[in-house]
């Protein structure tokens, strides 16, 4: 059975993509569809206030794209130097708070210990923080996109914790979404399930996969990657099969796997 994943691939210097590796275990044919664009911003603000720790209580990040600003910021050599020689070293001593596996590598790949991890969502990831730090202690750096979810903003200023948002990327519809998305459907035909990675990915996609679809949409299991992207397809008007229990790709496997069952039955 096939299954459409609207994503970007994973870093090609990393191996096969983990979700597509993980879903063909499960006898699925899997599909990657990048769906978004995104563009860098303010990465001479953000190498500034990261040359700062003593400003700061410590890191967090919701969104693997923000490592990438940091990764940029880092590839010329004189930010890399200081960086490698004391920054880091300041920044270690301090929590780098993260949501999901993906950011949490990411986060130890430019030498930080990510904490938080298995939070899953912004909401516990806001919890877990609220857990760790005491209100009105040192402002927590939060590199982010511009589309952000208010939420673990507003958790924190109830609870008194200071949280410094600085936007470092935006995000937009891929320049060959509707092509890819046209193409996957007149070659490899109605997919038994779709997944959505994001709200965003509900915007994009949804009017396209509607258009090509017509009426075999019903036929198609949709699943999201958190509850977060459940609620935007939810809201769309999307049934939602499933949710992965974590954004991890075993997680994922299993939930389609069980939806499908669940059909066949």
């Amino acid at each position: 059975m096939k299954v459409l994943l609207l994503k970007d691939p994973k870093d090609k210097d990393s191996g096969p993509d983990p979700y597509i590796k993980e879903l063909g275990l499960y006898g699925f044919e899997a599909t990657l569809i990048p769906v978004l664009s995104f563009e860098f911003v303010s990465l001479e603000s953000l190498f500034e206030k990261l040359s700062h720790p003593e400003c700061y209580g410590g890191l967090v990040f919701t969104s693997p794209r923000a490592l990438e600003a940091i990764k940029i910021c880092l590839k010329e050599n004189s930010k890399n130097e200081a960086w490698s020689k004391s920054l880091k070293q300041k920044w270690n001593t301090k929590p780098a708070y993260v949501v999901g596996k993906a950011t949490a590598s990411l986060v130890e790949e430019i030498g930080l210990s990510p904490q938080g991890e298995k939070t899953g969502n912004a909401e516990k990831l806001a919890e877990y923080i609220c857990s760790r730090e005491k209100p009105n202690s040192s402002c927590l750096l939060f590199p982010c996109g511009a589309l952000k979810r208010e939420v673990l903003p507003t958790v924190l200023k109830e609870k008194g914790i200071p949280l410094e948002s600085l936007t470092v990327y935006q995000t937009t519809q891929h320049t060959n979404l509707q092509e890819s998305l046209s193409s996957y459907f007149s070659q490899q035909g109605i997919p038994a399930s779709i997944v959505f990675f994001s709200p965003s990915g509900v915007k994009f996609c949804l009017q396209h996969i509607q258009k090509l679809s017509g009426d075999f949409i019903n036929h198609v299991k949709f699943a999201a990657i958190g509850p977060t992207t459940a609620e935007a397809m939810e809201a769309a008007g999307i049934p939602v099969s499933c949710t992965a229990e974590s954004p991890t790709p075993q997680d994922l496997a299993a939930g389609i796997q069980k939806a499908l069952r669940l059909q066949n039955c």
